[in-house]
């Protein structure tokens, strides 16, 4: 692949994400990390500070860059005039979803192909979500998160609490 897009909300990012990031970066030339900045959904955190956080953890990646967008994702790859999309596939639920919006965008934009990666399986349950939920009960989550990342969420409960 020459260029690839990696779309995701990354609210907070996971190592389940970075292992899809890492992999994605071995695969094509460059790869762009797409931060969906979603009006319709709170995220706990802004757009700005998952594209830093993002930044901050794959700056050893020299041929990764992180971007946030708005609006349709065909428009975004075709905009970064990239070949394919990058998305990971937990479990069966997930392909069943990522399946159907692949397709939609296949119509929309035949030109560009989904690359489904299945995630390593010691990250097959983990989720954004999740993180935020075991957080939100102030519950320990440096096994699911960076270091670096499981501080800001925690600060951002804490904050929320107050």
């Amino acid at each position: 692949m020459r260029k690839a897009v990696y779309p995701g909300s990354f609210d907070p990012v996971t190592f389940g994400h970075l292992d899809i990031i890492e992999r994605s970066a071995r695969m094509s030339d460059h790869l762009i990390i797409g931060v969906l900045n979603n009006n319709s959904k709170t995220p706990l955190f802004s757009v700005e500070e998952r594209v830093n956080m993002l930044k901050s953890l794959t700056k050893h990646l020299p041929n990764v860059e992180v971007e946030s967008f708005g609006g349709l994702l065909v428009d975004f790859v075709r905009a970064n005039q990239a070949d394919a999309v990058i998305r990971g596939l937990r479990a069966v639920t997930d392909f069943e979803y990522e399946l159907q919006i692949a397709q939609t965008n296949r119509v929309m934009a035949p030109e560009i192909d989904t690359v489904f990666l299945t995630t390593n399986l010691k990250y097959s349950y983990l989720s954004s979500s999740i993180v935020k939920e075991i957080a939100a009960y102030g519950g320990e989550i440096n096994t699911f998160v960076p270091a670096c990342v499981a501080e800001r969420v925690m600060k951002k409960m804490e904050d929320r609490m107050k």
